[in-house]
């Protein structure tokens, strides 16, 4: 497969994201996800994601079928999937796989490389390091939310990834997903070892 070089500025292409979601995860490590908005750009290198597949997958929005929150993991791959949890975030995801058979990359943390003052704007009162050190946190200083639901990755648009440095299989970790009830022991959370961006893993605790 041919991709763009390190470093490069033109967006991944969309056979990258038509794999195993497992594999396309590692590889996201070190890439650069970046959003453009007309109160300022910001790009963050991929420090840290999660692997969801689908309806294979408990632990996936889209284990139980199709809904018109999912649908977008049901369609092309390279587009992102943006969702609203607990009442007060969003989470971006980047569609894996061939159209019908939904898996999808949850973007956790990374760190800032373009667009700090914007981000820093959009989380006060938050240390650098803390910015994009988790999901929440990236969509907020990237100023992700509904609106971006739907977008197309691989095309030089709002939103876009590109490859970045590339990172030694040695530094790329492996763990059990954040936060999740079931197939909470599956080791699909992948990170960069020794990156402060990193967010801290915490077991699913039950809501009450």
């Amino acid at each position: 497969m041919d991709h763009p070089g390190e470093g490069s500025q033109v967006p991944l292409e969309r056979e990258f994201f038509d794999r195993d979601v497992v594999t396309v995860a590692r590889e996201l490590l070190g890439c650069v996800f970046a959003r453009r908005s007309a109160d300022g750009d910001v790009a963050v290198r991929l420090t840290e994601v999660e692997a969801y597949a689908g309806e294979r997958d408990p632990a996936s929005h889209c284990y139980r079928g199709l809904t018109p929150r999912n649908a977008v993991m049901f369609g092309e791959p390279g587009h992102a999937y943006v969702y609203f949890t607990y009442g007060m975030h969003f989470c971006v995801n980047l569609v894996c796989g061939p159209p019908g058979t939904p898996s999808a990359v949850l973007l956790r943390a990374g760190e800032i490389v373009e667009g700090l003052e914007t981000a820093s704007a959009r989380r006060p009162r938050s240390p650098v390091r803390d910015l994009a050190r988790g999901p929440a946190r990236l969509c907020q200083a990237l100023g992700i939310r509904r609106e971006q639901n739907g977008l197309d990755v691989c095309a030089d648009g709002e939103l876009t990834i590109t490859a970045g440095a590339s990172v030694a299989p040695d530094l790329v970790l492996a763990g059990p997903r954040t936060g999740v009830s079931t197939a909470k022991e599956t080791p699909w959370r992948f990170w960069i070892s020794g990156e402060a961006s990193v967010s801290p893993y915490r077991a699913h605790v039950p809501r009450r």
